[in-house]
């Protein structure tokens, strides 16, 4: 009995010790965490000093050389132009290390030359462990020689970014607000650009002349001044396809004789014929190259966020900065400072985002596109820092969307999983440091029904958990690269149609959220449920949140967000008003601060005690218009989630916003500014106060949509072109929300897509959607067939994109369709197209040359819908269809 009681009493003792040891280990495993996040600060604090540093070197380069344009005298509006930037020339001149432009330039003085390699050798220590792995040598070691830099994956992924070398680049900064520069300031960064790219050897296209023409006082290809470069003049008519063709003719616009006063524009096979003006005709020829713009756009602000159908795609950087997307954009924004930068590396909608342990790494995955193979499903691991990709993976390798990321986080981050879109979900493990492209580890069926989220375990190593519809599953990734799954059981516990949401616990364990309501404790190294906390939300748990002191936040589809203790006590909640719809994702901002993600595509900001601020707002559907106001910088946006929406371009915030009961087709601001006129879809049109918001007035000219709608430019009169194919005309009267209806115009064959009126106000031009064009006199309403009378005529605005300023903009084998959007700036220098293809195109006004080249932009993912300068002509709006993106370009 004595010696029972002593094995008894020992086994306790062992007992209770085990107890204390595994205790003991998760406390050690705790704090290596918590280390781990201040190490991690630190050196993401760090290194966005150094790329402040940079940036305040190179601004400083560029006013003591005398090469910087002069009134941008920000760090951030002088950093956006081709070469002008420290992150673009950083991508440019190799892998992108922080003040890489210092190096790709000419003339440093001594101070800034010290400044730029200390932070780069700095940056450099950072970064060396993972990016010597992938690439034998540290990337940010190049020469300050531009012929001996070579085509790395960073140069490509320029070309993969823009889709033409003459956009802007994989970034862009911006800072809010700053004074508008004049709109005649020369582009002192367009030289640079050209001696780089010539001597690094990119492929070219033919969609600029700084590829073929050295401009005055730039190097040139071969190292002469102010001569042709690479190409003469013959070989550019070659490229033109105008070598084997008369002088009067080309594959798309014909003139049949020299003397001819008009030309026939083809588009989808259609003949339009289009008279020349009287000042054009000695000297037109079909022939001729129309040189693009010396000047660029560089993205200025995105606003939006993509919270209606995307998860994990809110987090909080080290740096102060939160990261998102929308469009094809990832942001980074600095909310104390009010600043974006922008990773402009995706040729399509962006999907998914997951950080890197180092919270210096991002990768971003996007769905497929149209355009080849650089718009395949693919993933970009770049740096949130200096924003330079760093590799490209499974381009080729996906048949859908990709969808869920997480990189490793036991291991330090060295493997990421994906899964994509396609049928069976398929679930990949990548080396994502080997070789460029990466090395695919091993792949596997995930599901066939919805896959939510894919997370690598906190503390086991290869341990890795997915969840979604019906299922969720523990994966275990043996020394081999073999993926071995278990699914998880629930068994007396109910059983939910969807796993929502996941986190983890300190110590381990997994927490997910179901489209029950309720919230499940996973035990670590299991796959059966330990706790189970019933109906914690009233619908589906969207998101569950970790935060640094052990606790949790969820969120749901209720708007509820339930703040829990370590031990997942309910501590307190906080409601999210309808209107910013339900709670899509919660990060951790600074301190005790929640950085929340709706369902309709708004950011919000706040904690348990104060009220929740939206910080980003945006649109939720179909994106159909926008019109800019004519005196202030504002601007006004409606689309197919009825919401009218007023922005200030330079706080970069909205207004006011309200739901006018149906969806918006178009939108356009009154001369004076202080009413709006919103086109309907019934041939409803009404008016609100710019100020108040407030529904003034209400008219209705036909049955169909308010396709388009355009003030004179006197303001005296008001033009509506509605889908029924007529143009309706209205009288101002002295109060501005009454209108006197003058009359309508009949003779389109098809709907009305576009207006413009004269300068004198006395004439009015309109295109249709099978490409007429017609021109009127609005107080008779008939058609004006002579073209005497209008060939001579300038015009207020340019949105017609079917007339003889903009015959350059149709590229061959184009469908008519393709272009949606035209406009010029006020003093008539450019001409901006937007298209199908999410392409915004910068040409010299007037494009009136078969062969118009032009600097071309990406961003958006969709259809861009509209495209108009703000009242200054320095700033541009262009309006995504359905990535309800709305993105403010800058001129430089």
């Amino acid at each position: 009995m004595i010696k029972y009681h002593r094995i008894r009493s020992l086994e306790e003792m062992l007992e209770t010790e085990k107890a204390g040891l595994v205790e003991r280990v998760y406390d050690l495993e705790r704090q290596v965490l918590e280390h781990k996040d201040e190490i991690v600060c630190l050196k993401s604090t760090l290194a966005d000093v150094l790329r402040r540093l940079a940036t305040i070197d190179n601004a400083y380069e560029h006013s003591t050389s005398g090469s910087g344009r002069g009134g941008t005298g920000t760090v951030a509006g002088g950093g956006g132009g081709l070469g002008a930037s420290h992150s673009t020339a950083a991508t440019t001149a190799g892998q992108g290390g922080i003040g890489d432009s210092v190096a790709a330039g000419s003339g440093q003085n001594s101070l800034s030359s010290k400044s730029f390699r200390f932070s780069r050798n700095t940056l450099t220590r950072l970064n060396s462990s993972v990016e010597e792995k992938r690439f034998g040598r540290v990337p940010s070691r190049v020469t300050s020689s531009p012929s001996r830099i070579k085509t790395t994956l960073a140069q490509k992924a320029i070309h993969y970014s823009n889709g033409s070398l003459h956009s802007d680049s994989l970034s862009s900064h911006s800072i809010s607000p700053a004074p508008s520069p004049s709109p005649k300031q020369p582009n002192a960064s367009t030289n640079a650009h050209h001696a780089l790219l010539a001597s690094s050897g990119m492929g070219k296209r033919w969609s600029s002349t700084g590829d073929f023409i050295s401009t005055p006082g730039s190097p040139s290809g071969t190292g002469s001044t102010g001569s042709m470069s690479r190409f003469s003049a013959k070989s550019l008519l070659n490229l033109s396809g105008h070598s084997s063709r008369q002088g009067n003719s080309h594959p798309y616009v014909q003139r049949k004789n020299d003397d001819d006063e008009y030309v026939k524009l083809y588009i989808s096979g259609r003949p339009i014929v289009i008279h020349i003006p009287e000042a054009q005709l000695p000297t037109y020829d079909l022939t001729k190259v129309q040189p693009a713009p010396n000047r660029r756009l560089r993205l200025d602000w995105a606003y939006g966020y993509r919270g209606k159908d995307c998860r994990s795609n809110l987090y909080q950087l080290p740096t102060g900065e939160m990261v998102y997307f929308v469009a094809a954009v990832v942001i980074l924004y600095n909310m104390d400072e009010h600043t974006q930068r922008h990773y402009l590396g995706h040729t399509d909608d962006v999907k998914s985002l997951a950080v890197h342990p180092n919270k210096l790494l991002v990768a971003s995955g996007q769905c497929g596109g149209t355009e080849g193979r650089e718009s395949l499903p693919h993933i970009l691991i770049w740096n949130s820092v200096s924003l330079a990709t760093l590799n490209q993976i499974g381009c080729g390798e996906f048949t859908g969307a990709i969808n869920c990321l997480s990189f490793s986080r036991a291991d330090s981050g060295n493997i990421l999983a994906a899964i994509d879109d396609s049928p069976d979900k398929i679930i990949s493990i990548w080396d994502w440091q080997k070789k460029e492209g990466g090395r695919k580890i091993t792949e596997t069926k995930c599901s066939v029904d919805t896959v939510v989220a894919v997370e690598f375990h906190p503390l086991d190593k290869g341990q890795i958990i997915t969840i979604g519809k019906n299922h969720i599953a523990f994966w275990s990734l043996d020394q081999h690269g073999m993926l071995y799954k278990r699914m998880g059981v629930f068994e007396s516990f109910e059983k939910p149609k969807y796993v929502t949401a996941i986190s983890f616990t300190q110590t381990g364990d997994v927490v997910t959220g179901d489209s029950s309501g309720n919230l499940a404790v996973w035990k670590r190294g299991t796959n059966v449920i330990s706790r189970f906390l019933k109906k914690v939300h009233e619908g589906p748990v969207f998101t569950i949140c970790a935060l640094r002191n052990g606790g949790f936040v969820t969120g749901g589809k209720d708007g509820l967000l339930l703040l829990f203790d370590d031990a997942l006590h309910m501590k307190a909640d906080q409601i999210v008003e309808e209107h910013f719809g339900a709670v899509r994702v919660v990060a951790q901002g600074k301190g005790s601060q929640l950085l929340i993600g709706t369902t309709k595509n708004c950011i919000l900001s706040g904690d348990f005690t104060l009220s929740l601020v939206p910080i980003v707002m945006g649109h939720t559907d179909i994106l159909w218009s926008l019109s800019t106001h004519p005196q202030v910088a504002q601007f006004v946006t409606g689309g197919k989630d009825r919401l009218l929406q007023l922005w200030d371009s330079l706080s970069h915030s909205v207004v006011w916003s309200k739901d006018i009961g149906e969806p918006i087709h178009s939108v356009q601001i009154a001369n004076g500014g202080e009413v709006v006129v919103v086109g309907g879809g019934t041939g409803r049109w009404s008016v609100f106060d710019i100020v108040t918001r407030e529904l003034l007035a209400t008219y209705t000219d036909g049955q169909d949509v308010i396709q388009c709608m355009q003030f004179s430019p006197d303001g005296n009169l008001l033009a509506l072109g509605s889908k029924d194919n007529c143009i309706y005309i209205y009288q101002c009267t002295k109060v501005p929300h009454r209108f006197s209806k003058i009359g309508k115009c009949t003779g389109h064959s098809s709907f009305i897509s576009h207006l413009d009126w004269s300068k004198d106000s006395q004439v009015l031009r309109s295109n249709s959607g099978d490409y007429e064009l017609l021109y009127w006199n609005p107080t008779l309403c008939r058609q004006i067939t002579s073209q005497s009378t209008v060939k001579n005529l300038e015009w207020a605005t340019q949105n017609c994109s079917v007339c003889f300023e903009t015959i350059g903009i149709w590229p061959e084998n184009f469908d008519g369709t393709d272009i949606n959007s035209v406009c010029k700036d006020g003093e008539e220098q450019f001409l901006v197209s937007a298209d199908d293809f999410g392409k915004i195109r910068l040409f010299s006004f007037p494009a009136s040359q078969p062969k118009s080249l032009s600097h071309s932009y990406r961003g958006h993912s969709s259809h861009v819908t509209a495209v108009q300068f703000m009242h200054d002509g320095v700033r541009l709006l262009s309006a995504g269809g359905l990535d309800t993106s709305v993105l403010q370009w800058r001129v430089v």
